[in-house]
């Protein structure tokens, strides 16, 4: 009696990801998500995100093992402006004219509008932030420049992380919160289709994937932080836990500063681990001064249930 083995459906990678896709990637997220799949965080958190340092996000998510979310060596449009909001990825890869005529007819079929450069942006959302890797690719690299830069900004009213060089300049400059950090200006442009011929010198070979940003790995729906020459990507699930550690050392440092200059306490013991004596004062400076803090009523009555 002959048996057949039964041979498994197996889906081919898609080059762009899907709803499903996404969610199975970012199993850890437990809340809203947006229609794509991303994980969604809350907007309130993304305003708190706001004044995190990079070194606190850093040591949060060192000490839950994510070793790889920092970058920085960018050139930055508006580096006085911290950049804040949701990824929404895409790569490129080196052109080659076979695939790009796979996904050029893929993109027919799903109705996408435009060259390439443009498919994503036509995805953002507000508070997004689109994260790119185009190979640092500098001469002929530039797939954003003053026209997709307004798009995009119409789109999310806000900045991009793109590895690769931007053009017009002077007119991405003109956007007020167009916050970017990119590697590098050229006043070329890059050729992203197959019309272009010989010329074809950049693929996207995915949108709402993983994506390395330099020695980063970064993935859709991540709390993008940008400031201060620097960018980590903050997975969604530790977002809140960054903003509350982060609040709590601003207030911790802004207690020790205060009964430093009244001379009440030594930099020594400030430095050190604080006593009883100088933790239970720090809770009273709370209660005293909960009202007039930079960190709502609600994360104080917090602290200081939990002592």
């Amino acid at each position: 009696m002959a048996f057949i083995a039964a041979v498994p459906k197996v889906k081919a990678q898609q080059e762009f990801f899907t709803r499903e896709d996404v969610i199975k990637y970012t199993p850890d997220w437990q809340g809203e998500r947006f229609a794509d799949g991303r994980p969604k965080v809350p907007d309130s958190i993304l305003d708190r995100m706001k004044t995190v340092t990079l070194e606190e996000a850093w040591a949060t998510l060192q000490e839950a093992n994510f070793m790889h979310q920092y970058e920085d060596g960018w050139l930055s449009i508006h580096s006085d402006k911290v950049l804040v909001g949701r990824a929404l990825t895409a790569v490129w890869m080196p052109g080659r004219p076979d695939i790009q005529k796979v996904i050029e007819e893929q993109g027919v079929k799903d109705h996408r509008a435009g060259a390439m450069n443009a498919w994503p942006v036509d995805m953002l959302q507000p508070r997004d932030v689109y994260v790119a890797d185009h190979f640092q690719l500098k001469v002929d690299g530039p797939s954003i420049g003053d026209n997709v830069g307004n798009a995009i900004y119409a789109k999310s009213g806000n900045g991009i992380v793109y590895d690769g060089a931007v053009r017009d300049i002077n007119g991405l400059d003109e956007l007020p919160n167009f916050t970017a950090f990119v590697r590098s200006y050229d006043p070329s442009h890059h050729y992203g289709s197959l019309r272009t011929g010989k010329l074809l010198n950049s693929t996207m070979v995915s949108i709402n994937g993983p994506v390395r940003i330099g020695h980063a790995l970064a993935m859709p729906g991540d709390v993008v932080l940008g400031r201060n020459g620097g960018v980590i990507f903050i997975p969604p699930q530790l977002a809140e836990k960054v903003v509350k550690s982060s609040e709590r050392t601003h207030l911790r440092d802004m207690f020790g500063h205060q009964r430093l200059q009244e001379g009440k306490y030594t930099a020594g013991q400030i430095d050190a681990r604080w006593t009883q004596v100088i933790e239970q004062d720090y809770m009273g400076w709370l209660k005293q001064n909960e009202d007039h803090l930079p960190v709502s009523k609600e994360q104080i009555e917090e602290i200081l249930k939990e002592h």
